[in-house]
C-alpha cells in the first residue's frame, strides 16, 4: 500500500510521518507532499526510511491534487485547517480514503458521495479533536443514557511554534470569531460564550497539574449531538500555559485580538494581524518551560437508572523522555498516523465522511496509543 502525507513535514505532521515510518509496516511507500520540498527532503534524510519519497505539490491546484491522490491507497492530511474541505473533496473525487487533523462542517456534506465511492474520510483526528472524541465514545459505553459530555484540554506549547499554530491560539480568544456564537450545546440549542468565560479548574496529568480552562469553540462539540441522540449538553474548555493565558487575557482586554482598524505608517491593519506579526517575531514566543498535552473527558449519564459519570484522562512520557517539543506534537501527530494505518489495515468499517467518535474503534485506538506511550485512563 501507498500513503500520501500532505504537509507531512509540517510542525505537527512530521510526528505523524515519523510514526508511519516506525509503525506503518502496511505501507510499502510513504510519500511526503509539500509546497516546500526542501523541508520535506530534510525530514526524509533525518528519518532515513527507504520507503520515504518526496514530491512538490501545491494543493490549491485541485485538479493536480486529484490526479496525484489517485495513485494512493490512503491520504493523511497534515495541512492547516483552511485546506480541509478542499482535500476532502479531492479524496472523494479520487475515491481514496483519508484522515485529517481538524474539520469543517462542509466536509460532512460530502458524506453521501463518499459512501457511494465505498471510501471513508475521518476529519479531526488529532488530540482535540480526535483522541477526545474517541475517549467520549468509549466512556459512553459504560452508560445506558448519555446526558452530557464535558471536554477539557491543556495545550502546553510555546505561543508561536509555527504561523499556523500561532493563528490557532489567537483564534481561540478572538471575540469576533463567528463560531463564538455556537460555543457549547445545551438543551437542543447552541449557546454563545465570549473568550475567558465558563471558567473551571481541571486536574490534568502530573506534568501539567491543575489548570483553569475556559470555553472554546472546538470541533468536538459540533458532532457529538448528532453522534449521541438525546444528549443535553456538550462543551469544550481549554487552556495554554499560564504565561500564554496571561498574555492572551491582556490582549483580549485591550481589544487587540479583534479586527479593530489600527493606523500604522500610513496604512490601516486589523489589530489581530499586527499582534500576530509581533508575536511571531518575538523570540520569547518560541520558548516554553513545559511541553505536554493534557486531555480530560467527562461523560455524564445514567446506568441502571442511577446517575453516573465516567472520566477519562490521558497520560504520556515527559519531555525529558520524548525530546522536548515532541511531548506536545506527538499527542497530535500520532493519532493521525494511527487512524491512517487502521484504514489501510481494514480496521475502519464505516464508509462516508464520519467523525472520529463514530468511525474509530476505541479499544484498538487506545491499544495503539499505548504502544507509543500515550495512555488513556478510565475512572
Amino acid at each position: 500500500m501507498r500513503i500520501l502525507a500532505l504537509g507531512g513535514a509540517g510542525a505537527v505532521a512530521r510526528e505523524a510521518t515519523r510514526d508511519l515510518c516506525r509503525f506503518g509496516n502496511v505501507f510499502r511507500e510513504i510519500v511526503i507532499a509539500d509546497i516546500d520540498p526542501g523541508k520535506a527532503e530534510h525530514l526524509a534524510r533525518e528519518i532515513g526510511d527507504p520507503r520515504l519519497r518526496v514530491i512538490s505539490l501545491d494543493v490549491r491546484d485541485e485538479e493536480g491534487l486529484i490526479r496525484q491522490i489517485r495513485g494512493f491507497d490512503v491520504v493523511m492530511n497534515g495541512l492547516p485547517f483552511a485546506y480541509d474541505v478542499l482535500v476532502t473533496r479531492a479524496c472523494v473525487e479520487a475515491g481514496v480514503s483519508g484522515v485529517d487533523l481538524a474539520f469543517d462542517e462542509a466536509q460532512f456534506e460530502l458524506d453521501e458521495a463518499a459512501r457511494l465511492k465505498g471510501m471513508v474520510f475521518i476529519p479531526g483526528v488529532g488530540a482535540t479533536p480526535g483522541t477526545t472524541n474517541v475517549m467520549a465514545a468509549y466512556g459512553a459505553r459504560f452508560l445506558d443514557e448519555v446526558e452530557a459530555i464535558e471536554i477539557a484540554f491543556a495545550a502546553f506549547r510555546c505561543l508561536a511554534p509555527s504561523p499556523g499554530l500561532l493563528r490557532t491560539t489567537l483564534w481561540e480568544f478572538n471575540p469576533e470569531e463567528p463560531e463564538r456564537g455556537m460555543v457549547y450545546y445545551e438543551d437542543g440549542a447552541w449557546r454563545p460564550a465570549p473568550p475567558f468565560s465558563g471558567e473551571r479548574r481541571v486536574r490534568f496529568h502530573d506534568q501539567i497539574g491543575e489548570q483553569t480552562v475556559y470555553y472554546v469553540p472546538h470541533d468536538e462539540a459540533r458532532t457529538m449531538p448528532r453522534s449521541f441522540p438525546g444528549i443535553r449538553r456538550v462543551a469544550v474548555r481549554g487552556c495554554f500555559p499560564p504565561h500564554v493565558m496571561r498574555a492572551m487575557h491582556a490582549l483580549y482586554e485591550m481589544g487587540a485580538l479583534s479586527s479593530t482598524p489600527v493606523p500604522l505608517d500610513g496604512q490601516t491593519y486589523p489589530a489581530i494581524d499586527l499582534v500576530a506579526r509581533l508575536l511571531s517575531a518575538l523570540p520569547a514566543s518560541r520558548e516554553n518551560p513545559v511541553w505536554a498535552y493534557g486531555l480530560v473527558v467527562e461523560v455524564h449519564g445514567r446506568k441502571d437508572g442511577h446517575p453516573r459519570t465516567v472520566t477519562l484522562r490521558n497520560r504520556h512520557p515527559p519531555q525529558e523522555t520524548w525530546g522536548g517539543e515532541a511531548a506536545y506534537y506527538r499527542n497530535i501527530g500520532v493519532p493521525l498516523s494511527i487512524a491512517a494505518q487502521m484504514i489501510a489495515q481494514g480496521e475502519i468499517a464505516v464508509r462516508g465522511v464520519v467523525p472520529p467518535e463514530r468511525a474509530i474503534p476505541p479499544e484498538r485506538f487506545f491499544e495503539e496509543l499505548a504502544r507509543r506511550g500515550i495512555e488513556i485512563l478510565v475512572e
